[in-house]
């Protein structure tokens, strides 16, 4: 296993490559990623809603900085629409380095598996994170390189199928960032590399923050019953529904607990930097039909040391806002990133963490970030599971056992697991009653 080095600057040489390298697991020399001796990287865009084409923008904007030929060469989404709109803005904005003929402009569920087909060399993943597993393990399967947003699964099927994946990319070579952009962030590197250092002595306790008072999942109001376009309707407000979103705990506030596990990640081992259990509360004080996941949650992680994490996450209006995380040590407490730092190429981290991977691919340099992206939605998973259940959820039994999120068969024919009760709303977890 890797280890963190031990010197600072060592650390943010390779840091500034990617914090995410030290869980490569398996050596080995890159493929020669460029068509035909060409220096030219060809991507592919999955996902086509606001963060993706967002991420795609960031990612030709990294190769400009670098002075890296690339060009988008397919665009895949579930829906017709939301491909020509992100096209649309994307042949605006880079109209050299967009080059996608309508027969490489691909709808509907499968549409993922045609854009793997067109020669990319990457891909860029945005799409809703309960597809994402299966589409990052077909990506690696067929050889690619991947960016893919966060959180990288939402339910622990999903989990598993992310670490065989994330092998089988070790072994391939494969280079692959997750959207965990603080990676990247150059106050985070310094501040991790800092307690990592012992500069605030033992880590004793760590907060983690991810409350809004805005934002988070809308309210649908009622729904008919028996929808024939249910499968649709829930695929397009996937931010209101289980299956696909991991409620707000796991899409938005894995940004925080990443943070903790990178903490606890102190030899390298990002494999054991994870709690062993959780134990919270949650629910739902929001009044109308947000689907079917809650509005706030509460969740005391516990690492193998007996070092605890307490985590908040919350979606309601007029309560407070706080988007942060915080080490108290035996020699002091603080926030978790400082205002310093190493000298990165791009001042954003949403385009610096293109930057390291389009690096990567150049060089051949080790990277697969693949390793914290799973570790840490799994975190947020097991919280998710304590806080709908009321139990104390142990790691190894939610690996294991906890339960499929997702339909049997995702088609537009096909009926989701949670659909409108009589009264038109969507049945939610209870405490007591949820079984994880």
């Amino acid at each position: 296993m890797s280890q963190v080095p031990s010197s600072r600057r060592e650390f943010l040489k390779r840091s500034a490559v990617a914090a995410g390298a030290v869980a490569t697991l398996h050596s080995g020399l890159a493929p020669r990623v460029h068509a035909a001796g060409s220096d030219l990287i060809k991507i592919a865009l999955i996902g086509c809603g606001g963060r993706g084409t967002g991420a795609a923008n960031d990612c030709l904007n990294a190769a400009k900085i670098l002075n890296q030929p690339m060009k988008l060469i397919a665009v895949a989404d579930a829906f017709e629409d939301r491909t020509r709109g992100s096209l649309g803005h994307l042949q605006k904005a880079w109209p050299e380095q967009v080059d996608v003929p309508p027969e490489r402009v691909f709808a509907g569920l499968d549409a993922y598996q045609k854009a793997l087909e067109c020669g990319a060399d990457m891909v860029v993943m945005g799409s809703p994170p309960g597809f994402r597993p299966e589409q990052y393990a077909a990506a690696i399967k067929a050889g690619k390189h991947v960016f893919m947003e966060k959180p990288c699964c939402t339910d622990a099927p999903g989990y598993r199928q992310l670490v065989e994946a994330n092998k089988m990319a070790d072994e391939k070579g494969l280079k692959v960032v997750v959207g965990l952009q603080r990676h990247h962030q150059a106050g985070y590197m310094q501040g991790i590399q800092e307690i990592h250092e012992g500069k605030l002595g033992d880590v004793e306790l760590l907060r983690v923050y991810w409350n809004g008072s805005g934002g988070g999942a809308r309210d649908l109001g009622p729904r008919p019953l028996d929808d024939p376009k249910e499968m649709e309707f829930q695929i397009r407000n996937w931010g209101c529904f289980l299956w696909l979103y991991g409620d707000n705990i796991v899409e938005q506030h894995v940004h925080n607990i990443d943070i903790g596990n990178w903490v606890m990640c102190k030899d390298g081992d990002v494999q054991k930097a994870h709690p062993v259990e959780a134990n919270g509360m949650g629910g739902r004080g929001n009044r109308g039909n947000y689907g079917d996941i809650f509005d706030h949650h509460f969740v005391e992680f516990t690492y193998a040391d007996g070092t605890k994490m307490y985590s908040q996450s919350r979606h309601q209006p007029g309560t407070w806002d706080a988007v942060s995380e915080f080490v108290h040590g035996s020699k002091g407490s603080r926030g978790v990133a400082t205002g310093g730092g190493p000298n990165l190429e791009s001042g954003n981290p949403y385009v610096q963490e293109h930057v390291d991977l389009i690096k990567a691919i150049t060089s051949g340099d080790k990277l697969n970030e693949g390793w914290f992206g799973a570790i840490s939605s799994m975190t947020a998973v097991m919280g998710r599971m304590a806080t709908y259940s009321g139990l104390v959820v142990k790691w190894d039994d939610a690996i294991a056992k906890g339960p499929q999120e997702s339909p049997e068969r995702i088609a537009w024919d096909a009926a989701p697991r949670h659909v409108p009760g009589p009264d038109g709303f969507y049945p939610f977890p209870i405490p007591g009653q949820y079984k994880p």
